[in-house]
């Protein structure tokens, strides 16, 4: 935990809901396991296990819901001064899964109006300068989820400019939330203040300006051309690529794993990612270390229960059948 006064290692916000968990479809009802999910306080947990320091400055409902979400973040190590509790009546989202396939999980979301929705700048900006991080986390996600979210988001990147903070932009687009042209309007806005883009390939064109190229690494380096830093492309079970702006290009394969749930496993990886930036690896050892804290997650269930430690790391290399003691 970082103390009063001490920056932390990363700033992230959004919106983490209540997670309600059923063993198969919903409308048969049945038991449903308790949690909280949200793309940036899976980051910070992650993060957090790999020990680094973290703050998450999202909002939260003034509800039991609400008080969960920040007693998982403050039990993982992630340091939640900078969240706030909404003062309207606003409620903690509530998210719930059902699994449909053993590799598809149908995922719900009741988020409209929400605490994490009604997020302010003021309580953003609060966060930042009074312990400006080293990197500042986004997603897209957050700009989608209503104005003043979106106007807090717009915050953070010019107090990151102002603090010399790196930006790390993970495109992460959600169709129920807002539309192609909705996202492309704002993250194509964004591309030029952001230092690493990390993106599935389908997401790349949202970053750039229409009629770009449709190939993938030609799409990364129209990027790289607009003052991205370096991008990085998420290609499922084909592993990574990571472009950087003096002309590199890394490709690192998948870790073999048997996928158990792949709902969380984009935001492992970009925990792994961010680890291994911090720890000043070159762009092979954050490739290696982002698609290792991948393969953790698609073989746990949740959101980020299977984030690893950095002492786990190395276990996806032991042969099957091993036992530690």
């Amino acid at each position: 935990m970082t103390g009063p006064d001490t920056a932390p290692e990363v700033l992230t916000f959004g919106e983490t809901m209540l997670a309600l968990r059923g063993g198969g479809p919903l409308r048969l009802g049945g038991t449903m396991e308790v949690s909280v999910a949200g793309a940036e306080s899976n980051v910070a947990i992650g993060l957090a296990r790999l020990g680094h320091t973290v703050r998450w400055a999202g909002a939260v409902g003034a509800d039991e819901a609400g008080e969960l979400v920040l007693r998982t973040l403050r039990a993982e190590g992630v340091d939640v001064r900078g969240a706030s509790r909404d003062d309207g009546g606003a409620p903690t989202g509530l998210m719930l899964a059902e699994p449909r396939l053993p590799e598809v999980t149908r995922v719900h979301y009741y988020r409209a109006g929400s605490a994490g929705s009604r997020l302010k700048a003021c309580s953003l900006e609060r966060a930042f300068t009074e312990a400006p991080p080293k990197i500042l986390h986004l997603t897209g996600i957050t700009p989608a989820l209503s104005r003043s979210a979106r106007s807090a988001c717009t915050l953070a990147l010019r107090l990151a400019a102002e603090h010399s903070a790196l930006v790390c932009l993970d495109v992460n687009f959600r169709s129920r939330l807002w539309s192609d042209g909705e996202a492309a309007e704002v993250l194509r806005a964004w591309a030029p203040s952001v230092d690493v883009l990390i993106a599935s390939d389908d997401e790349l064109p949202l970053c750039l300006p229409s009629g770009g190229p449709a190939d993938a690494a030609l799409q990364a380096k129209s990027l790289l051309a607009l003052g991205v830093g370096e991008v990085v492309v998420k290609l499922g079970a084909a592993g990574a690529t990571a472009y950087g702006d003096d002309g590199s290009e890394v490709h690192a394969p998948a870790r073999a794993v048997r996928a158990v749930d792949t709902v969380g496993a984009g935001d492992a990886f970009v925990a792994g990612y961010l680890s291994a930036f911090l720890d000043g690896a070159t762009a092979e050892g954050r490739l290696d270390r982002a698609v290792t804290t991948g393969a953790f997650a698609v073989a746990s269930r949740g959101d980020w229960e299977g984030a690893p430690t950095r002492a786990e790391l190395g276990l996806l290399g032991a042969p099957p059948g091993t036992v530690v003691r």
